[in-house]
C-alpha cells in the first residue's frame, strides 16, 4: 500500500526541496499549493510523474482540504504554506494574517475533522526563529519567550500558538519546528542570498541594509529538509524543535563570501560592489537558535558548511538562469518594506 504524505506550499523554496527528499525516501507526495507569486513550477520541473500529484488549493479552503485528506489518507502533513517575506509583511500585513493565521486555523479545523475518523496521521507545522525576536547574546531554546518584531514574525508566532493550543485542547497529533535562515537552490530572489546572486550575474550593485552587521544563523535547505524528515520519523507529538546550524554570519560576511565564490567561476562586472541602503524598519540585529534538543533527542545535526552551501547555491543559479525568467522582474528588483 502506498504511503502518502502531503506537503502544503510545495511549489515554494523549502517545500519543493522537501518534496524531492521525500520522493527519494519512496513516499507518494501530494503537493497542495495556492500558486501565489512565490510559487514556482520551475522548482519541480524535473520530477517524475510517478508518486507525485499536484493539487491547486489554498489552505483557507477547509472543505477542499477535508476532501483531499479523506481521499489520500496521508500519514503526515508538512505545513509550509505561508507568506514569508518580512519586507512584504511591512507593506501589506493583511495577506500574512490571512495566510499564516487564518489559513493555519482552517488547516487545523480540517485536520481535526479528519482525525476524528482517521487516527494514523500527524501534522508537522514549520515555523521560524523570527518568533523569538532579537537575540543579542546567547541562543534561544524552545522555551524562550516569543517577542516578534515584524508582522511576518507575529503571524508565525500566532500560528505556532494556534497549533499548540489544538494539541492541548483537541488532542490532535502535531509537532512544531522553528528553523533558522534557509538558503539554497530554488529560493525566490526577494531573499538576500538569491538576490545577491542575481545581481552578481547581472552586474548590478549589491544592496545591503543599514550597516550590514545584522547577524543570521544560516542553514542549507537540504539540511533543514533532512531535519524535518527526522521530526516526522522520530519527533514527539506536542513538542517544539529548533532547527539550526549553530553558525552565525552577518550580511556583510555573506556578501563577501558570495563575491569571492562567484569570482572563481565568472568575472563579475564593475558594478558588482556593496551598496549600503536604508535599513528595514524594526530590523532585528541577531537571530540565534539553540538546537541542542533535536541534536540530542533525534540525533540530527546540520552537515553543510557555509562555504560549501554557498558554492552549491551559486552554481545552481549560475546553471539555472532560466529560473529568474520564470519570475516577474518586478518581484526581483523592487525594494519593499521601506514605509
Amino acid at each position: 500500500m502506498k504511503e502518502n504524505l502531503i506537503v502544503t506550499g510545495g511549489l515554494g523554496f523549502i517545500g519543493s526541496n522537501l518534496i524531492k527528499l521525500l520522493l527519494k525516501k519512496k513516499f507518494s507526495i501530494i503537493n497542495i499549493d495556492n500558486v501565489s507569486y512565490s510559487s514556482n513550477f520551475f522548482n519541480l520541473k524535473d520530477l517524475p510523474k510517478k508518486n507525485y500529484k499536484f493539487i491547486k488549493c489554498d489552505i483557507n479552503n477547509k472543505k477542499k482540504l477535508v476532501n483531499i485528506f479523506k481521499v489520500y489518507k496521508p500519514l503526515a502533513i508538512f505545513n509550509l504554506a505561508a507568506e514569508t517575506h518580512v519586507d512584504r509583511s511591512i507593506d501589506s500585513p493583511k495577506s500574512f494574517i490571512e495566510s499564516n493565521i487564518v489559513g493555519v486555523f482552517n488547516l487545523l479545523e480540517a485536520f481535526r475533522e479528519h482525525y476524528k475518523k482517521y487516527k494514523k496521521i500527524k501534522l508537522i507545522h514549520i515555523s521560524t526563529d523570527e518568533v523569538f525576536g532579537d537575540i543579542i547574546k546567547g541562543r534561544s531554546n524552545e522555551d524562550y519567550p516569543y517577542k516578534p518584531s515584524s508582522p511576518y514574525a507575529a503571524s508565525k508566532a500566532s500560528s505556532n500558538h494556534l497549533v499548540s493550543s489544538y494539541v492541548r485542547t483537541f488532542k490532535i497529533p502535531a509537532i512544531i519546528t522553528n528553523c533558522s535562515n534557509n538558503y539554497g537552490p530554488c529560493q525566490h530572489p526577494e531573499k538576500l542570498i538569491p538576490k545577491l546572486i542575481y545581481n552578481i550575474l547581472n552586474n548590478i550593485p549589491l544592496p545591503i541594509y543599514g550597516d550590514g552587521k545584522n547577524s543570521r544563523e544560516w542553514i542549507f535547505v537540504e539540511d533543514h529538509c533532512d531535519a524535518l524528515f527526522q521530526v516526522f520519523k522520530k519527533g514527539k507529538i506536542g513538542e517544539f524543535y529548533n532547527i539550526g546550524s549553530n553558525k552565525n554570519y552577518n550580511n556583510l560576511e555573506i556578501t563577501k563570501k558570495l563575491i569571492n565564490i562567484s569570482s572563481q567561476h565568472i568575472k563579475p562586472g564593475n558594478h558588482v560592489k556593496i551598496k549600503y541602503v536604508k535599513d528595514r524598519p524594526g530590523h532585528d540585529k541577531r537571530y540565534a537558535l539553540n538546537s541542542d534538543k533535536i541534536n540530542k533527542k533525534l540525533l540530527w545535526k546540520s552537515s553543510t558548511g557555509i562555504n560549501k552551501g554557498l558554492k552549491k547555491t551559486f552554481l545552481w543559479y549560475l546553471n539555472n538562469q532560466k529560473y529568474f525568467k520564470s519570475i516577474k522582474k518586478i518581484h526581483i528588483t523592487k525594494r519593499l518594506g521601506t514605509i
